[in-house]
């Protein structure tokens, strides 16, 4: 029973393309930089969700911190997810 190669082949192009646009994507990027006023305002960001209103602008802020582990002496993995936004609107 023969292999149908032509199908196989035309995935393997387009994955091929998606991977060689990403290669390129990412050496085109400067590699950031680390800002530790930034680390600290997300350390001290407390767990859960708040949101705070003034009259311009509107500002939320999300922490999700939990540890995984396989088994109950396992390997573990701290996931600590948090994020910061700012939504500011101006009448001009």
């Amino acid at each position: 029973m023969a292999l149908p190669l032509a199908p196989i082949a035309g995935l393997a192009l387009r994955y091929g393309a998606v991977a060689l646009a990403s290669y390129a994507v990412a050496r085109s990027c400067e590699p950031g930089r680390r800002d530790q006023r930034a680390e600290d305002a997300l350390d001290d960001t407390p767990e859960g969700m708040t949101l705070r209103r003034d009259p311009d602008q509107l500002n939320s802020t999300a922490r999700f911190r939990r540890v995984v582990r396989l088994g109950t002496n396992g390997p573990g993995v701290e996931i600590d997810a948090t994020g910061l936004g700012r939504i500011r609107l101006k009448r001009i």
